[in-house]
């Protein structure tokens, strides 16, 4: 049987020979125990030579064989599917599986027992009692799964548990067919603010490229085979001497990269309160609240990953393609995991382009040489923010004092927006002293249209 399709057809003599030794290994404790005492019986009543006794025996010992045969030889036909709303989740959140079971056998199924094999962390297996299923009838159950840990979590496979009404005997059937569910780190609403120091296409501002549609440009340009004639720039076409068109441009969105750092060496502690999944959680965050405001954000690791990749559809800018990048960075961010670098050197080399335009950093614990390097990453964007974390705060182990805050102000003195994150803040909070920090330093009447709100 596969699930959402009916059984598979009968299978072939030597799987059927295994079929047999399963089913005599889906004996019950009650089965094997009434097996047990009619073999017994039987020994008994042969060495005493007791004839009623041998008569027992023997019943005893044939019915366990007889519910065996029958289970064994029972053809229901049973299709089974499973629907998981939804299928991305933030940790902490609930979601439903629906699973339907289908009788498309001619003859109705005795007492079947349901069971969907889920991880632990998602909570109990589930288990249910179906009654007696018509021909052509169907059954619907549901069940929730939730998970405070980040993950993609398999799903199945469902398995059909048969047992005879004397409770003998019990065959285990699985499907085939298994789903995925992904838990994405919790995300915090941000408020809107306004950083200084923004480089061109922030926010509102938007720059623009040259493209085949959009406003006019005075510049004009070389007539090419294709172009609409009604582009003809004439004046300049007289002072030239040959046919000239006028340039065309287009708005642009604002670009936004996201730096997380992952390297083991940078975060101490584990679990849900630890600082690396607050790194996460705060860049999952920044994300989503720079995708709704427009931007066209890209996710960028120490290890130089980056999500999407470069040239990308969903790094095109479309709202389609922000859509699907959005899903994709989740997806990654749900199974993100400590890197074995000790440097952040590939992620300076990820920001040479020079086209950055804001970068939103979480970084963890910093020497001097990666603070240094940190600090030279702000010669590649127009703006740069960085929520700095000290892991020995968090666990309380080997803690310095005035090492977070040495870092936070080489960053500073680099250009950088930096804030320091402590256990329990709130990253909404860190959010809004970035953007009152950042507008303090530079100038909030710099000429600033908007900022990243």
């Amino acid at each position: 049987m596969t699930a959402g399709r009916p059984a598979a057809p009968a299978a072939p003599e030597a799987a059927g020979r295994t079929g047999v030794r399963a089913a005599l290994g889906g004996l019950t404790t009650r089965g094997r125990s009434f097996l047990a005492a009619g073999v017994a019986a039987a020994g008994c009543a042969y060495a005493l030579g007791q004839g009623d006794l041998l008569r027992v025996g023997l019943l005893l010992s044939v019915l366990p064989l007889i519910c065996v045969a029958a289970l064994y030889r029972t053809r229901y036909r049973v299709a089974g599917s499973r629907r998981l709303h939804p299928g991305r989740v933030p940790a902490g959140s609930e979601a439903r599986v629906h699973l339907r079971m289908d009788n498309v056998s001619r003859m109705p199924t005795g007492l079947l027992m349901l069971q969907d094999h889920v991880p632990y962390v998602l909570g109990p297996r589930p288990r249910f009692v179906l009654d007696r299923v018509e021909a052509g009838g169907r059954r619907e159950v549901s069940y929730r799964v939730r998970s405070d840990l980040r993950g993609r979590y398999p799903l199945g496979p469902l398995q059909l548990r048969l047992s005879d009404p004397f409770g003998m005997c019990e065959l285990t059937r699985s499907f085939q067919a298994s789903d995925t569910l992904t838990v994405v780190p919790r995300t915090e609403p941000l408020p809107p603010v306004s950083l200084a120091g923004e480089a061109t296409g922030y926010g509102e501002g938007r720059r623009r490229t040259l493209a085949l549609a959009g406003d006019d440009d005075i510049i004009p340009r070389a007539y090419r085979h294709g172009d609409d004639l009604r582009r003809v720039h004439w004046r300049s076409t007289a002072k030239y001497g040959e046919l000239m068109v006028r340039r065309e441009e287009q708005q642009q969105r604002a670009r936004c990269t996201v730096l997380l750092d992952t390297r083991a060496t940078a975060y101490r502690g584990s679990g849900p309160d630890s600082a690396f999944e607050w790194a996460v959680s705060g860049a999952a965050s920044a994300l989503m609240h720079l995708l709704e405001r427009g931007f066209m954000v890209r996710l960028l690791t120490d290890t130089g990953t980056s999500v999407p990749e470069e040239g990308s559809e969903g790094a095109a800018g479309a709202a389609q393609g922000s859509a699907e990048a959005a899903g994709l960075m989740m997806d990654t961010l749900a199974v993100v995991e400590h890197s074995d670098g000790a440097g952040m050197s590939r992620a300076f080399d990820g920001l040479r382009g020079g086209t950055e335009g804001l970068l939103i950093a979480f970084l963890g614990d910093l020497d001097e040489d990666q603070t240094a390097l940190a600090a030279r990453m702000r010669r590649r964007t127009g703006a740069a923010v960085a929520f700095v974390l000290d892991s020995g705060v968090w666990t309380g182990e080997d803690h310095v004092p005035g090492a977070a805050q040495e870092r936070v102000r080489v960053l500073r003195e680099a250009g950088w927006t930096a804030v320091p994150v402590r256990p329990g803040d709130a990253l909404a909070d860190l959010w809004r002293q970035a953007g009152q920090e950042g507008a303090a330093s530079s100038g909030a009447a710099d000429g600033y249209p908007g900022g990243w709100s």
